[in-house]
């Protein structure tokens, strides 16, 4: 299976903020499965700590970009510094988000969320395409969230920077078929990363490595994959709701977590 999977999206992997959270966990499970990786995020020194040790764990060819994606030009800079590397798969999974009533939220937060979120994994697929087709194989994997399957109230604006991914995934798996490039993407419930600490009342929290695994396990498996029984039951039957009667709900448990 391990030499199967770096034959289909080796020889390299691209990752995206890989310096904490599920971003790391796909760093290390790609460079398990034997993948040359490139990593980037905003913190170089923990790349660069991170890259030392997966080469000597694991011996692995590691290199670091450091790059903002706040920066509207940070894909491009990306992909102009990678473009003399067979990459075989994009793990497109940095991002941040926002929590509370949509009025109360930032709006140069919100902007610069809407640019990691969106911008970036659509310029970074977009200018990856062509070198995927022309190889045959190869993946992209997309980082959205559960909460990018139905609106979803007090995270508003996240909650929509993940539909879009959701829709975005979907529409290039589509566009894809037949072309031996596969697409997943990924939507985890609460997982346990720097974004979910000291987050009061989440309940069935998934470790990081558990999600990036079993992302990986299922990149043929698309167009989009939620890594967790429970949270996958969930909106499965939020969905089945109509509309206005799960927005509502949604809206007042919300709020009972609130008081």
């Amino acid at each position: 299976m391990t030499d199967l999977f770096r034959q289909t999206y080796g020889p390299t992997a691209l990752v995206t903020g890989a310096s904490s959270g599920i971003g790391l966990a796909f760093a290390e499970e790609l460079a398990r499965r034997g993948l040359d990786l490139i990593l980037t995020a905003r913190r170089a020194d923990r790349l660069k700590a991170l890259a030392d040790r997966l080469t000597a764990a694991h011996g692995v060819a590691v290199s670091v970009i450091g790059a903002d994606l706040q920066e509207p030009d940070a894909p491009a800079r990306i992909l102009q510094r990678t473009g003399h590397a067979d990459i075989g798969v994009l793990l497109s999974n940095a991002g941040f988000n926002i929590k509370g009533g949509f009025e109360l939220q930032d709006p140069v937060r919100m902007a610069g969320m809407l640019t990691v979120n969106c911008h970036a994994p659509m310029q970074l697929a977009h200018g990856l395409l062509p070198h995927l087709k022309r190889r045959g194989k190869g993946g992209i994997v997309f980082t959205a969230s559960v909460e990018g399957l139905i609106g979803c109230p007090y995270s508003a604006a996240y909650s929509a920077t993940k539909a879009l991914v959701v829709a975005l995934g979907e529409a290039l798996w589509g566009e894809l078929q037949g072309t031996g490039v596969d697409v997943l993407t990924l939507c985890p419930g609460a997982t346990d990363t720097e974004a979910t600490a000291g987050m009061k009342g989440l309940a069935n929290l998934q470790s990081p490595n558990d999600v990036a695994r079993l992302a990986l396990d299922n990149l043929r498996e698309g167009p989009t994959f939620v890594p967790h029984e429970h949270y996958r039951a969930m909106f499965q039957a939020i969905r089945a709701q109509p509309r206005r009667e799960a927005l509502a709900a949604m809206a007042e448990s919300m709020k009972r977590m609130a008081r």
